[in-house]
């Protein structure tokens, strides 16, 4: 894909965004046929909406589950990236009206305390947790714009050049203490209004929130960048995602890592 070609397929989704169309693929002449077309033409699309929303200062981790990867028709988790003003800590509000349709996951956010650089790849778990300072509970806030899922399989490769739908995230208080804690075991619970939404563990991603960041980490080197210092990575949801509407107060509690909470206005 020729440089032009991808800065207009960027272009196109800033402006769809913009206009608050529904998701839909890209026309033929612009359409991802690779997963390195679709990041060429995210890491393009994600400087457009750097402009207002700020630098990059961390990233997701998208299709952590064989289900969903499957769901979506590719082998690969996929990756986005977080820009500076669409991170929250918690308690936090939103606007439902600010997004197209609004959707929430449940996951387990790292903040790094060392840089992870390319020239060190490929990464273990063991090297990623030595690099880890924090970890919390997390929402990502996603927009999928009344996708139709049932579409995502014949365009495997479009949601990586949507940044993966990410419009940031809430995060937690930061627990520093987290050695001695078996993360794959930890046990969420996500509440909607007061009643039980989904719970699941920290296993339910990639195994363990660590091997998403050492495969973020990996992903990024292989495109020439490092994670960084004071990088925050949502490693994946470990509950079904839920949409939200005004009035929904969402609540979602990690066992030793505390809570975060959402309230949609």
């Amino acid at each position: 894909m020729s440089e032009p070609r991808f800065k207009q397929a960027a272009q196109r989704l800033f402006e769809s965004h913009e206009r608050r169309e529904r998701f839909a693929p890209l026309p033929p002449e612009l359409a991802p046929h690779t997963e390195e077309e679709a990041y060429a033409i995210q890491d393009a699309f994600v400087a457009l909406r750097a402009q207002k929303l700020g630098a990059i200062v961390g990233y997701k981790v998208a299709l952590s589950s064989a289900e969903m990867r499957r769901f979506v028709g590719v082998e690969n988790p996929q990756a986005g990236a977080m820009l500076e003003t669409t991170l929250r800590r918690t308690p936090a509000s939103v606007r439902a009206a600010d997004y197209v349709r609004l959707i929430v996951e449940f996951e387990i956010a790292v903040e790094m305390a060392e840089d992870l650089p390319a020239a060190d790849a490929p990464f273990s778990r063991e090297r990623v947790a030595r690099a880890v300072g924090a970890v919390m509970p997390a929402f990502e806030l996603a927009d999928d714009r009344n996708a139709d899922y049932a579409e995502l399989a014949k365009h495997p490769f479009e949601l990586i050049a949507d940044n993966s739908w990410n419009e940031g995230a809430v995060l937690g208080y930061p627990i520093k203490e987290w050695q001695a804690l078996d993360l794959a075991a930890v046990r969420g619970r996500a509440s909607v209004n007061g009643k039980l939404a989904g719970e699941g563990h920290g296993a339910d991603a990639m195994g363990h929130p660590f091997s998403a960041v050492a495969w973020l980490a990996d992903h990024l080197a292989a495109h020439g960048r490092g994670l960084l210092r004071r990088d925050v990575v949502i490693t994946g949801s470990i509950i079904a995602s839920l949409p939200v509407r005004p009035g929904d107060l969402v609540r979602f509690s990690v066992e030793h890592l505390g809570d975060v909470e959402l309230r949609v206005d």
